[in-house]
Formats: C-alpha cells, sequence, structure tokens
C-alpha cells in the first residue's frame, strides 16, 4: 500500500508472520526500543541506527510574535526541542530516489 500509514500493529504482524516469534515477545521487543530511542533523545543523545537513520533532538529558537492558527491569537513561543530524523545514506537510496 503505497502512501499509506504503517502502524505499530502491521509491523508486529509482519515481525511475526516473518519469524514465528511470539507475537507478544515482538510487541515487546518493538516497545523496549522504543522506550530505549526516547530515553536516548531525552539525554540529548543522537541516536544512530546505521543503514536506518539518524535521530536528534535540535533546539528551535522561540519568537515573541506567533500566530495561534486556531484563534488567530497572536502568542510568544519560548525555544524547544524538537525531534529530528536524518535518513542514512541505504534509506535514501531506496526510499526517495531523485527522479
Amino acid at each position: 500500500m503505497a502512501g499509506g500509514k504503517l502502524t505499530k500493529a502491521e509491523i508486529i504482524d509482519q515481525i511475526y508472520e516473518r519469524t514465528g516469534i511470539n507475537r507478544k515477545d515482538v510487541h515487546l521487543v518493538i516497545d523496549e526500543l522504543f522506550e530505549e530511542l526516547k530515553k536516548g533523545l531525552e539525554e540529548k543523545r543522537t541516536v544512530e541506527l546505521r543503514g536506518f537513520g539518524t535521530f536528534e533532538i535540535r533546539t528551535r529558537k522561540g519568537r515573541e510574535k506567533a500566530r495561534n492558527p486556531k484563534t488567530g491569537e497572536i502568542v510568544p513561543v519560548n525555544a524547544h526541542g524538537v525531534a529530528v530524523f536524518r535518513p542514512g545514506k541505504e534509506l535514501k537510496q531506496i526510499a526517495w530516489p531523485i527522479t
């Protein structure tokens, strides 16, 4: 299904079908992987997954004037961290070919 969502449940099912490992065990391992990724980012560490990509937290500057899109009200925005993903070389080659 090109362009659609891939959910965690679908990933678990696909891993189960390929490996035969119990679904609960696959679910546990994936949840633990996500916890480790979050913990690394909370500790301001760069998370590098070779062949896939890199996750890191970057600081976005604050602004005195930003607009709430829902209400139109002008509000200040403090500096804050945002998660950034940079695809690795292998992922770039298969996922985003230049045409």
